[in-house]
């Protein structure tokens, strides 16, 4: 497929970008969606980009809720996004803990590894060299870096941030919100 049927895509975390963090968030009546989200994610969809979540979520792996949970909350929150304008193409999450990593076989889907975005991009024809990346940890952007995402933006937040990443992101903002109305805006 040439690049210029490819779709740009807005990949997003969930966790703090979404959703207020309290962790191991899985169950709709926990899922907090933070103030703005709804119309910054309807004005990235209108302004042409295709809306992808790509998640960690380490409490499956370490057992403190099951796949099934995620999926259930997964639908929820899809559902309650497409009815406030802001229809989501596809939701990728990797179900593996840190420790995991010491394994003989570690994932490429855990976060900063680019699996779920090169995933995203291969199975819906996205193209990266036009996509952005908004997440609320240097391993979102890391991710998005090493899968050729062409602008990375940073929510600041309960993460610290390295000086380094925060010379290299495209932009750092407060929010979801913030950060495409004032970034993104000249977009639309």
């Amino acid at each position: 497929m040439s690049s210029s049927s490819k779709r740009p895509a807005a990949f997003l975390d969930r966790d703090g970008v979404i959703n207020a963090d309290t962790g191991y968030v899985h169950n709709w009546q926990d899922f907090q969606i933070l103030p703005g989200v709804e119309d910054a994610l309807a004005r990235l969809s209108g302004a042409g980009y295709q809306l992808v979540i790509v998640t960690n979520q380490s409490g499956i792996g370490r057992g403190l809720y099951s796949e099934a949970a995620y999926f259930e909350l997964t639908q929820r929150m899809t559902e309650h996004l497409r009815m406030s304008g802001a229809p989501v193409l596809a939701v990728y999450h990797c179900p593996h803990a840190p420790e995991s990593e010491s394994s003989s076989v570690p994932c490429d889907c855990r976060k900063p590894r680019p699996g779920m975005l090169l995933r995203a991009a291969r199975e819906h024809q996205l193209d990266l060299a036009h996509s952005i990346l908004i997440g609320d940890k240097e391993s979102d952007v890391q991710a998005g870096w090493a899968a050729g995402v062409a602008r990375n933006f940073l929510i600041r937040g309960a993460y610290p941030l390295t000086d380094d990443v925060c010379r290299r992101v495209d932009g750092i903002g407060h929010s979801l919100f913030e950060i495409v109305k004032s970034t993104l805006a000249p977009l639309k």
